[in-house]
């Protein structure tokens, strides 16, 4: 038996399977549209803010610290 998830962006039923190449999403378009959400930062992931006056690791490597 096939196991269908609904479409993220628009809810439509979709086959889980290699007959749906742009699984989780029903289609190309919304599959870019959910992608643009996402370079254009209306999505993010949660985490925690970093002071960037802060000493790290990282400083040190940066391109303007030589």
């Amino acid at each position: 038996m096939a196991t269908i998830v609904s479409c993220p962006r628009c809810g439509k039923s979709v086959v889980w399977g290699p007959e749906s190449p742009w699984r989780p999403f029903c289609s190309k378009r919304c599959r870019l549209v959910d992608l643009g959400e996402w370079l254009d930062e209306n999505h993010r992931i949660p985490g925690t803010e970093e002071d960037p006056d802060e000493d790290s690791p990282m400083s040190e490597h940066s391109p303007g610290a030589h």
